[in-house]
């Protein structure tokens, strides 16, 4: 039987607030595929549409599509329909981690520890927000911070110390989402745990200038932001945040490869912030950087991600 050239299609751009960036990890994936012979396409999907890939012979596809665009399950669903192998993890798993909220009470029913928060939905913002305002957000104290429910990379995201600002930060946090979070802020100390398969990669510690909070503008073009491998924790705090990152990303039915994002707060205590099914692949993302750390070029990294297509 004749064997099926492979052919893969690296899907990146989009139409999510995060384009640029799955610009910037899709061409670097491409270009690593095709230093290693693999015959890989470039599919920005602002300007292909999905279906048409069951006609153009691929028999694999990197998904390398960030936010809502590429990681709350619809791209997994259609390729799955289209029975064409697909890196990271399945349509549900990927639909569920995009989603903060849905992440949290899958989290919580597992006893394990997430900031305390509550929602609101944006059909009801101006008739209950005095009601959820005394009811739910003064109990979890200044400071605190306004998510957008589904987005990555901090986008739409505001820390609130003065109650008068927090009407405005809840307008800006639903211009990206009908559903937003509010979180109890959390001062400490951040750390990455990565999954290639089922390998835990080395923890990566995050250090901002200032204690800043690592935003859009830290994690992509801050020249202050730090990241050290080895994480400084001792071998038992290690310990229990590998077990503990790992019991989450399981929770979550996280597969292939993937990302957990925790705290440590001023006592030591740690906390689960979200999960990433589809990490950035740039020169500054932290997946490659733990990879790295753990022997694995890059150019052995993408390979690796894309023979683990389910």
């Amino acid at each position: 039987m004749k064997k099926k050239i492979e052919k893969v299609a690296v899907l990146l751009g989009g139409v999510s607030q995060e384009r640029n960036i799955s610009l910037l990890s899709g061409n670097n994936i491409l270009k690593s595929l095709l230093k290693s012979k693999i015959n890989a396409v470039p599919v920005d999907t602002k300007f292909f549409p999905i279906t048409q890939l069951a006609y153009q012979n691929f028999t694999k596809v990197f998904i390398a599509l960030h936010g809502k665009d590429g990681e709350n399950g619809t791209v997994q669903s259609i390729l799955h329909y289209l029975n064409i192998p697909f890196t990271g993890s399945k349509t549900l798993a990927s639909a569920i981690s995009l989603n903060k909220l849905k992440t949290k009470i899958l989290w919580k029913g597992n006893n394990l520890p997430i900031i305390p928060f509550c929602y609101i939905k944006k059909n009801e913002f101006k008739k209950k927000f005095f009601k959820i305002f005394k009811k739910h957000i003064l109990p979890l104290k200044l400071p605190i911070i306004i998510k957008p429910n589904q987005e990555g990379s901090s986008i739409g995201i505001t820390i609130v110390n003065k109650y008068e600002y927090l009407y405005k930060a809840c307008k800006t946090a639903f211009l990206f989402d009908d559903l937003i979070l509010i979180e109890k802020f959390i001062y400490g100390q951040e750390y990455t745990i990565s999954f290639l398969d089922k390998t835990i990669l080395p923890i990566i510690k995050i250090n901002l200038e200032n204690n800043e909070f690592y935003n859009y503008q830290a994690k992509y073009f801050s020249k202050s932001t730090k990241y050290l491998c080895s994480s400084g924790l001792n071998t038992e705090q290690e310990l229990e945040l590998k077990k503990m990152a790992l019991l989450a990303w399981k929770t979550l039915e996280g597969s292939g490869w993937g990302r957990i994002d925790a705290i440590m707060d001023y006592k030591k205590r740690f906390w689960l912030l979200e999960a990433n099914t589809c990490p950035g692949m740039t020169k500054k993302s932290l997946f490659p950087f733990s990879a790295k750390k753990a022997g694995i070029s890059f150019s052995e990294l993408v390979k690796q991600i894309l023979e683990l297509a389910n």
